[in-house]
């Protein structure tokens, strides 16, 4: 079996660097993906991002940042790529591409692991785009799996 490769896409309707620095910049990521950063998205950083309400930590080291353009990540272990790219369309609107590669395990674990990162890109996208489109946090992560939060008052 080929390994897979996961493909995802939404258009932002934003400009490009508001998109861009909405993923570089946690202050602003934690409004719609994970809860608490060590840092910015830069060039050779290591950086650990936390879903509290899973008690889920990810060590993210961040490979290549081009301004507005173009971010290369590496998580999990074995590392897995990340690459993200932003296409400005127009003045006023950004498409995201996210790709994510370099699962490991047999063809059934591969497959899964796909699948489950299909799925929380998809969401990250649909969580971005609402937010930087009409300000609204969706709680799409959160809302996910609320029977594995780590604190069921959540």
């Amino acid at each position: 079996m080929n390994a897979p490769v996961v493909r995802t896409q939404m258009l932002i309707r934003r400009p490009v660097q508001d998109v861009f620095e909405a993923i570089v910049d946690p202050t602003i990521t934690t409004n719609f993906w994970f809860t608490k950063s060590t840092g910015r998205m830069e060039p050779g950083a290591t950086l650990h991002w936390e879903w509290e309400m899973y008690g889920a930590v990810a060590r993210v080291i961040v490979k290549e940042v081009e301004r507005s353009r173009r971010i290369l990540m590496e998580w999990k272990e074995p590392p897995c790529p990340v690459e993200w790219v932003f296409e400005a369309r127009g003045n006023d609107a950004t498409l995201v591409r996210i790709s994510n590669w370099g699962f490991s395990g047999s063809d059934d674990e591969m497959v899964a692991a796909a699948i489950d990162s299909m799925g929380g890109f998809t969401s990250l996208l649909a969580g971005l785009k609402a937010y930087l489109e009409h300000g609204i946090q969706l709680n799409l992560v959160a809302d996910h799996h609320p029977d594995a939060h780590v604190d069921s008052a959540t």
